[in-house]
């Protein structure tokens, strides 16, 4: 027994050893990752980086020559339409007598004219467009109630009555500022004439009646107190804020100096340059998701135009690029962006196709089989190369056409390991 128990104890150290050796040699399982192949939203996007600009920039020039008192406003200060004196210029005589700024004047007031004119035909234009959209929209709207119209027909229908009131906004605006040059024109111009001066009158008579004369020719362009010095007010031909002063000092004048620059900054919009290939696919009213502007949420907005001429920009590999300009407007209402200001930098989504109930997959589980798209499906423990066609395709997701089912597993960034039959475990 004894010599049993002495012959027993190393044949069963050799089979540990046996066991352990083939137990060592044989495949071990391969760690995966793995996922779930689901049905969800599906967003086919164009992202690029975008900058806020004010839709609406308006320059205020000087209407005659003379010697502008130094602008008090600052960049940032808000100016109300009609009221806000953004600048004062007090005329110089000789110049204002010359014949010839005389009938410089008078064309200014003939062209001011022509562009008051221009702009009540571009008016109605813009009032029968809205007119007419706003009853296309009444008429959908109904017909919608009754199950006669769809929701795409409908969609269109606002989309169209949301851009025809701001085309007619903006020929009001425009009509409100060739109205307010029209005025400052046609003051110019009565500051050129002659002023009468009595040969006979004492010298403080002499100032009055010129004071008197000054008075009577502003009222019928600005309606402003004249100072002793006959100072010419400018307004603010819009309501917004300052953006920039291109003149910071007193100095001397030429008509058409350029002294302000104004804008409204909650009327914003924003510019976003895309590859030309990519332009082609947007079109005017696709979704926009605006991120990374410094709130804490997206904006929402809808493409207004994509600009038809392109331009070539360097990319920084030094690679020559036709790119072409998209325009979008805002859906989410002033209150929600107030620290937005002009010339910010967002973050751009803009969607170009979009499935609320697509069956979709990872990214990284695709690979290229030949000039096929392959997955690992995960079937009894073993990794199973799959076949797949695929349709549209997102940063993240693929959509399956053909191949899989819902709630398939497969595996994600497979690894040189990974191969047909494998034996796998999950991670």
């Amino acid at each position: 027994m004894k010599a049993f128990l002495r012959r027993l104890v190393p044949i069963t150290i050799g089979l540990i050893v046996v066991v352990g050796i083939v137990y060592a040699f044989l495949p071990q399982p391969v760690r995966v990752d793995q996922v779930r192949v689901t049905r969800g939203l599906l967003q086919v996007a164009i992202e690029q980086q975008g900058k806020t600009r004010i839709k609406d920039r308006y320059v205020v020039s000087s209407p005659l020559g003379g010697r502008l008192l130094r602008i008090e406003l600052r960049a940032g200060d808000v100016v109300e339409a009609g009221k806000t004196i953004v600048a004062m210029i007090e005329p110089g005589d000789p110049a204002l007598l010359d014949p010839r700024a005389r009938a410089e004047a008078d064309a200014r007031v003939k062209a001011a004219e022509a562009r008051l004119n221009q702009t009540e035909t571009s008016m109605d234009q813009a009032m029968a467009a809205l007119q007419f959209a706003e009853g296309d929209l009444s008429r959908i709207r109904n017909l919608r109630e009754r199950g006669g119209s769809t929701q795409h027909e409908f969609d269109s229908a606002s989309m169209r009555f949301r851009m025809r009131s701001e085309e007619f906004r903006g020929a009001r605006f425009a009509q409100e500022i060739a109205r307010f040059e029209l005025e400052q024109a046609r003051a110019a111009l009565l500051r050129t004439s002659p002023r009468a001066e009595p040969s006979a009158a004492p010298v403080n008579g002499l100032v009055e009646k010129r004071k008197e004369q000054s008075l009577n020719a502003s009222s019928t362009a600005v309606p402003q107190p004249v100072s002793d010095d006959w100072l010419f007010p400018i307004r603010s031909p819009i309501s917004g804020r300052v953006l920039r002063k291109f003149q910071e000092s007193s100095t001397i004048l030429t008509p058409g100096t350029q002294l302000l620059q104004l804008g409204n900054t909650e009327d914003l919009e924003v510019e976003i340059d895309v590859l030309s290939a990519d332009g082609v696919k947007i079109v005017p009213g696709a979704k926009v998701s605006l991120e990374q502007w410094g709130g804490e949420k997206p904006l929402m907005g809808r493409v207004r135009l994509v600009e038809p001429s392109a331009f070539t920009k360097v990319s920084s590999l030094g690679v020559e690029e036709q790119r072409v300009y998209v325009i979008v407007d805002f859906e989410d209402p002033p209150e929600k962006r107030r620290t937005l200001g002009d010339a910010f930098r967002v973050e751009a989504k803009i969607i170009i196709w979009e499935g609320s109930d697509v069956l979709r997959v990872p990214i990284g589980a695709l690979f290229r089989r030949e000039d096929d798209w392959a997955v690992f499906c995960v079937r009894g423990g073993r990794a199973r190369l799959q076949m797949v066609k695929l349709g549209h395709r997102s940063g993240f997701y693929a959509e399956i056409l053909e191949g899989l089912g819902e709630h398939d597993e497969v595996v994600m960034h497979p690894s040189d390991q990974v191969v047909d039959g494998v034996r796998i475990v999950s991670r």
